[in-house]
C-alpha cells in the first residue's frame, strides 16, 4: 500500500515549499490539506456573497402575510379558534414543518454557528415565533 508512503512525502513537499516562500506562520502539527489559497479565499467569498444577494430576492415578490413565519403562524392560530374542527381534520401540526421548512432554511442560510458572535438557535425570531405558537396550542389543547 503505497498510501502511507505518499502521505510523509506530500508533508515534505508542503514543508519545503513554505520554505522557499518564506511562510512561516504554519505550526507543526496541524493539517494544511484544508489550507485555501487566498485564490480560492476570494472566489468562496464571492460565491457566499452571491447565494446570500440571491437569497435575499427570493420573497420580494411575495406579500408580507405569506413569507413571514409569525405571520403565518397567526393565521393558523385564527384557523384553529375560528374551525377547530377542520384544522384538526386538516393534521395541521403535521403539515407545518413542511410548510414552514423553506421560509426558515432561507433565514439559515448565512448562519454559521462556527462564527464567535453567532446567534443561537433559540435567540432567532422564526423560532420564538414557532415556540410561542406551540406554547398557544399546548395552552388551548390542556
Amino acid at each position: 500500500d503505497n498510501s502511507s508512503e505518499f502521505i510523509p512525502k506530500c508533508r515534505t513537499c508542503r514543508r519545503q515549499a513554505r520554505e522557499q516562500s518564506g511562510e512561516g506562520d504554519h505550526h507543526e502539527g496541524l493539517s494544511s490539506d484544508e489550507e485555501l489559497t487566498p485564490t480560492e479565499v476570494d472566489e468562496f467569498r464571492k460565491r457566499k456573497d452571491n447565494v446570500l444577494e440571491d437569497s435575499r430576492k427570493i420573497f420580494e415578490d411575495v406579500h408580507a402575510d405569506f413569507c413571514d413565519i409569525r405571520k403565518i403562524l397567526l393565521k393558523f392560530q385564527e384557523w384553529k379558534e375560528k374551525f377547530p374542527d377542520s384544522y384538526c381534520d386538516a393534521y395541521i401540526s403535521f403539515c407545518l414543518p413542511k410548510l414552514l421548512n423553506p421560509l426558515i432554511r432561507v433565514q439559515l442560510i448565512s448562519w454559521n454557528p462556527l462564527e464567535q458572535n453567532f446567534t443561537e438557535l433559540e435567540e432567532m425570531p422564526w423560532f420564538r415565533a414557532i415556540e410561542e405558537f406551540s406554547d398557544a396550542e399546548n395552552v388551548s389543547e390542556s
